[in-house]
């Protein structure tokens, strides 16, 4: 999982703005596709989280992917514990700085938006929805 590591790490730099929104959009995929070859469902949710963050380079919008996909790998592994998936909502927005929380709510409200990662696909859908429609609700 080599390139789940280096995505995450990719992640960091664009963040810290040691890399260019052209340089990761060029990459944004590969961490994705190396999501399918997780061994655990658990496993495949937690790389695509890292995905997700990733391309954020690419559209702000996968940064409420990223959250879904964590939250979704927590259900995964802590079956019979949903006081851990709301733990794990509230610690993620309790995270978010005033600079990242202005850009979220910006976003369209999950599925409202025909294009893009918000739109009336699969993050609207199941724990990856829930997750998202919730993290909007708390931050207005």
């Amino acid at each position: 999982m080599r390139e789940i590591q280096d995505a995450a790490t990719r992640t960091r730099a664009y963040s810290a703005g040691q890399s260019s929104a052209a340089d990761e959009i060029g990459k944004r995929l590969i961490a994705g596709k190396a999501a399918n070859s997780a061994t655990t469902e658990a496993g495949k949710a937690a790389a695509r989280a890292v995905a997700q963050a990733a391309a954020v380079a690419h559209m702000g919008a996968h940064a409420f992917g990223a959250a879904a996909y964590a939250t979704k790998a927590i259900s995964l592994t802590k079956v019979g514990r949903p006081d851990l998936v709301q733990d794990e909502i509230r610690w993620q927005v309790a995270h978010l700085n005033e600079g990242e929380l202005s850009a979220l709510r910006r976003l369209p409200p999950l599925g409202t938006d025909r294009s893009g990662p918000l739109g009336p696909g699969l993050l609207s859908r199941g724990v990856l929805g829930r997750t998202i429609r919730e993290i909007q609700n708390r931050i207005g």
